[in-house]
């Protein structure tokens, strides 16, 4: 299964500090949303990818970690990527109880979806 370059997008936060600062002081950061809609992803992924088999044990839940750790928002905003992390488990954990195959096809869609908003992100971050 490919890797998704979420590493690559929480090094790219990491180097973002100061215009998190400003984000914090003037409302969202531009890119806020799409790091929701990631976090819901990597919930999701966090849930379907051991229940599919996938060795990476634990590597969704250190990687939103990162990605909180990344971006240094206030409480409330990581609290809302926490909510948005947990959304996704408990979406997909209601809708497969064991690896089918549209498990399967929700693991690679979210992985190609997950794929598709980092580069998004990093794109509205560089700018």
């Amino acid at each position: 299964m490919k890797r998704v370059p979420y590493l690559l997008l929480t090094f790219f936060l990491l180097g973002a500090p100061a215009a998190n600062a400003q984000a914090q002081q003037s409302g969202p950061a531009p890119y806020e949303a799409g790091l929701i809609g990631l976090s819901e992803i990597l919930g999701a992924l966090h849930y379907l990818r051991p229940l599919c088999g996938g060795a990476e044990q634990g590597q969704w839940r250190a990687e939103m970690q990162e990605l909180i750790d990344a971006a240094e928002l206030p409480a409330d905003r990581r609290a809302r990527l926490v909510t948005s992390f947990n959304r996704g488990y408990t979406t997909h954990e209601r809708a497969h109880r064991t690896c089918t195959p549209m498990a399967q096809a929700a693991i690679r869609h979210l992985l190609d979806e997950g794929s598709r908003l980092s580069g998004e992100i990093a794109r509205r971050q560089s700018n």
